[in-house]
């Protein structure tokens, strides 16, 4: 070796492979003695970038080689801990080892808890460890950045600062103070303060005594003050050398300086920002730590095998200019603009965005050995494309992961912690019940026709609380709602059987997390068996159980029930769950930390819209901007530069291809700042227009044939012979819903858990009526008190007790009243929801009247009860709504039995709202016929006669049951969907 002259540093241009050119520079500096090569240390930022560097030395040795000793020093933020290697077993003063996340989260959740409780505002258990997973980030950037915490101390903001940041800063204070007491009970310290005394103490020893071989720092940018100083140690080394990634050589001097930090003003000790969100800052911010200048930064001269060209790098670097130098952009010669071999895909929305990359990816197989990549931080873009891809039977691995929280185990504790705090309402239930990894196996069948009825049979409002709720309300109902509840009733014991555990846990109120935990794993493995703990993801939702279990003293000392779920969430969505490698070789999905080092001969860029990338920088809800930036913290968006760097990095491969869509799931989508920078500094991006057209037109089809009006003919022998008179209007209006229900035997089925409907209502208001007339004998003092026991009833849906009681007991009252001031008049009640039947023209009629009465004259009264509004006499006069002629008709013909006369009272009893006041008894007839009414004596033989014409053509005829004859008289919709009504609703027929 010759003698060094000042530090050893270069840099890797963002236009050339990291990985690849760092391996073959390597190899060609130290590859001469395989044993040299062996002997060194390479230090890399953290264990993925170990897989990569790997990969690079595999490709360029061309066989066998002795690789040097890969290092990862760890995120500085907490995440990874630090390899190994620099934390030797015989050290003669060891470091003091760190406490675990896990726990460290609990015990500052505890304390945020107590904190907050004694100030008055007490939060719960599953908010406590949100915040403490956010002051555990800021603590850690205290640490990394050294601020001692005394500094907050010393701080004098008052007057500055809203109240609300006066309380947070108060509170951080409180925890600060007593976090070190925490530490030190246990003999640990802080993740990020033991990695930075390692490095501190590695740096020492190499200083005084450097390793045999080579030593070489390679792709890391953290800043962080103890990492530059062991940097700076390696890069005066012997044989040592510090590689940065894309460090920007060339960068004009005056950009350089603008980007900070910079020094207070003289007069005004006014400190000027720094522009923190730009590619290069941190890299500065990491030199000027390591006490050395860019000038001294030589470029690294070997290349990668995925290397673009050196324009496309100053291109990049002209794009992301800090803002004040965009200016020189229309001054910059066309090949200082020109982005070759860069594309951008434009669509409409992330469906078509993910078909698009599937489509480059799976192009990018046609040439053989060709590699291509999609780097996103959308994890729901990366999930899209890789079940595109599988459509094609090809397998791509998402490095980044996978959250736990959406994975079928975490979503299975959560969904049950859910359902036994909610008490098992019926949508937590069955969402439970029929989760995938529920009996999973040979038992899954049986189960899931269980759960099917029961399914069926919870549909409609809410039972009572509680298993033994469900059980009972299975055990109840009339005859027809007993058909459909019997199967699911003999079938829910089993599942009883193996829910009351952790119903009973959750019934006790606030416990230990210790308790919920075991109860939650115990009820989990009952219902799912070994299954739920099967393959990667169940070995780590176990293993968080475990440590949840081991550390849960630690946290709040109780927990209520409803906390738990959202706690686990919370944990879960810090769990990363990698899948094993299987994918295909030459594909590769990343996200923004697993990207860095990586390269491919093509690489994808996909959402790049505002707020994807970048992303939205996360609030501290402890330290305000303010208080940050008088401690020296980094700034809330200085996570932007790293993605800018990130971005610059990707867009260095042989081809590239930026995507995003016009919108996202909900609204228009604004382009991601990167975008726009690259198009206004390019004069344009040139549009992948194949790619984009390949992507709506794959899944659309090459013509629409719409659907013509149905009308089905049925056979004579198979159409309906009985039918009821609330089902005549429906066969007149809309044939086909009436052959969809009677013929086929569809019906529509109520939602689970559903709100209280006007059906439902009208039902319940029917039933209490029926009560009232038959066992209260219409008794007026009676039937505000039936009404009571309805509404108080456990089943009685709260919205609709709290929102339609005074309503109801309004309108109750006055139908009570009416009743009384009818009977004085001569008014007798025969009987209520009676149900008779006629044969008329070969058809069997049948109907319920809600109410039979003998009027003062002698004829029958027939009443129909409404919730709302009575049909109006358009309707009737245009041969609809007859339903109380044709009642009407029944008497008249003997089919109520006993109950038998001239029927000469037709009216409806409503109790919707009319002027101040609910109630009002109208009808469709006249006397004489005024105001354009009925003839009351012509009523019941008009319904005869449009009753006879229906079911001579539908009935016992051939006409052919069209949809939606009549629509103005066909308002439900039950059946729309079924006769594609949009696809001919309104076109000409031929």
């Amino acid at each position: 070796m010759v003698d060094r002259v000042g530090p050893q540093l270069f840099s890797i241009p963002a236009h050339r492979a990291f990985g690849d050119a760092l391996a073959a520079g390597l190899i060609r500096r130290f590859g001469r003695d395989k044993l040299a090569l062996a002997r060194g240390i390479v230090l890399l930022p953290n264990n993925r970038a170990k897989r990569t560097i790997t990969d690079a030395f595999v490709r360029a040795s061309g066989g066998g080689l002795l690789l040097p000793r890969l290092v990862a020093i760890g995120d500085a933020d907490g995440s990874e801990a630090a390899d190994v290697a620099i934390d030797p077993a015989d050290d003669a003063d060891p470091v003091p080892p760190a406490i675990a996340p896990l726990a460290r989260r609990m015990i500052l959740a505890r304390l945020v808890s107590e904190e907050r409780a004694r100030a008055g505002a007490p939060i719960d258990a599953a908010e406590a460890v949100r915040l403490a997973g956010e002051l555990a980030r800021t603590l850690d950037q205290l640490l990394v950045e050294e601020v001692p915490p005394a500094r907050l101390r010393s701080l004098d903001l008052t007057q500055e600062l809203s109240d609300h940041w006066q309380r947070a800063l108060a509170m951080f204070g409180v925890v600060l103070d007593r976090w070190p007491q925490e530490l030190a009970g246990l003999g640990r310290i802080d993740l990020a303060e033991r990695r930075a005394r390692l490095l501190q103490r590695l740096g020492a020893r190499w200083a005084n005594a450097p390793p045999p071989g080579f030593v070489c720092a390679a792709g890391i940018t953290t800043a962080a003050p103890a990492i530059a100083r062991l940097l700076r140690v390696i890069s005066d080394l012997p044989q040592g050398l510090v590689v940065f990634p894309g460090l920007a050589t060339e960068m004009d001097e005056a950009e350089w300086q603008a980007l900070g930090p910079h020094a207070p003003d003289p007069v005004t000790g006014v400190r000027r920002r720094s522009i923190e969100t730009h590619p290069q800052f941190q890299l500065k911010l990491l030199l000027e730590r390591m006490g050395v200048n860019r000038s001294e930064v030589v470029t690294w001269r070997d290349g990668g095998g995925h290397d673009s060209t050196a324009v496309r790098g100053r291109a990049i670097a002209n794009a992301l200019a800090p803002a004040e130098f965009t200016g020189k952009w229309t001054m910059l010669p066309a090949e200082e603009r020109r982005l070759s071999d860069v594309r951008a895909a434009l669509v409409n929305t992330p469906a078509e965005e993910a078909e698009a990359i599937a489509l480059a990816l799976r192009e990018a197989l046609e040439t053989p050995g060709k590699t291509a990549a999609l780097v996103t931080p959308d994890r729901a873009l990366a999930r899209r494309v890789a079940a595109h891809c599988a459509r094609w039977g090809v397998a791509i691995d998402d490095s980044a992961g996978r959250s736990l929280a959406i994975l079928p185990p975490g979503t299975l504790l959560t969904v049950l912690a859910e359902a036994a705090a909610q008490q098992f309402a019926p949508l937590a239930l069955l969402a439970l019940l029929k989760h995938p990894l529920a009996r999973a196996g040979e038992q899954r069948l049986a189960w899931l026709e269980g759960v099917r009825q029961l399914d069926l049979a919870l549909r409609g409002p809410r039972p009572a609380a509680g298993l033994d709720g469900i059980a009972a309300y299975l055990g109840e109902g009339d005859r027809r709602e007993q058909i459909i509840r019997r199967p699911a009733a003999t079938w829910w014991p089993t599942a009883q059987a193996v829910l009351e555990p952790i119903e009973t846990l959750f019934a006790t109120g606030p416990q230990p997390l210790g308790q919920f935990i075991a109860g939650l794993r115990e009820t989990a493995q009952a219902l799912c068996g070994d299954s739920l703990w099967s393959g990667v993801a169940g070995r780590a939702a176990a293993k968080l159980l475990a440590d949840i279990e081991a550390e849960a003293a630690a946290g709040p000392a109780l927990i209520e029930p409803h906390s738990l779920a959202p706690l686990l969430r919370t944990l879960m969505e810090d769990v990363a769950v990698r899948p094993p490698q299987g994918g295909h070789p030459r594909l590769a999905i990343y996200g923004l930390i697993e990207a860095r080092l990586q390269t491919a001969d093509l690489m994808i860029l996909g959402g790049l819209n505002e707020g994807v990338w970048p992303g939205q920088p996360a609030p501290d809800p402890w330290l305000a901007p303010r208080i940050r930036i008088e401690l020296g913290l980094p700034a809330l968006d200085r996570r932007v530069g790293l993605a800018a760097h990130d971005l610059a990095s990707a867009l260095g491969a042989p081809e590239v291809l930026l995507t995003r869509a016009r919108r996202d799931a909900r609204s228009p989508a604004i382009a991601s700042r990167f975008w726009l920078r690259l198009e206004a500094m390019s004069g344009g991006l040139t549009r992948a227009t194949p790619l984009e057209n390949w992507a709506r037109a794959i899944d659309t089809p090459d013509r629409h044939e719409p659907a013509d009006r149905p009308a089905p003919i049925v056979p004579a022998a198979l159409r309906p012979k009985r039918i009821s008179v609330t089902e005549v209007d429906r066969l007149k209006a809309d044939p086909f819903a009436f052959y969809a229900r009677r013929v086929l035997g569809l019906g529509p089925l109520d939602p689970v858990d559903a709100d209280p409907s006007a059906a439902w209502r009208g039902t319940a208001v029917h039933a209490i009526l029926e009560a009232w007339a038959k066992q209260d004998g219409c008794a007026p003092d009676k039937l505000r008190d039936r009404a009571h026991a309805m509404l108080n009833d456990a089943r009685t849906h709260p919205m609709m007790r709290a929102l339609w009681q005074p309503r109801l007991i309004e309108a109750i009252d006055w139908i009570a009243a009416k009743m009384d001031e009818q009977i004085d008049q001569g008014r007798q009640v025969l009987d209520a929801e009676r149900t008779g039947e006629i044969v008329i023209a070969g058809v069997t009629l049948r109907g319920t009247a809600d109410r039979l009465d003998r009027s003062a004259s002698g004829g029958l009264a027939i009443v129909d009860y409404k919730t709302g509004k009575p049909p109006s006499a358009a309707a009737v006069r245009a041969g609809f709504s007859l339903q109380l002629g044709l009642l009407g008709l029944i008497a008249e013909r003997g089919g109520f039995g006993d109950i038998a006369g001239n029927a000469d009272g037709f009216e409806y009893w409503s109790l919707a709202k009319y002027g101040d006041g609910f109630g009002k008894v109208s009808s469709p007839v006249d006397p004489d016929g005024k105001r354009d009414l009925i003839p009351t004596a012509d009523f019941t033989r008009l319904a005869a006669h449009n009753f006879i014409a229906a079911a001579e053509n539908w009935l016992t005829g051939d006409a052919p049951f069209t949809a939606k004859l009549a629509p103005d008289y066909a308002p439900y919709a039950d059946y729309d969907q079924l006769m594609r009504r949009d696809e001919w609703y309104g076109r000409d027929q031929r």
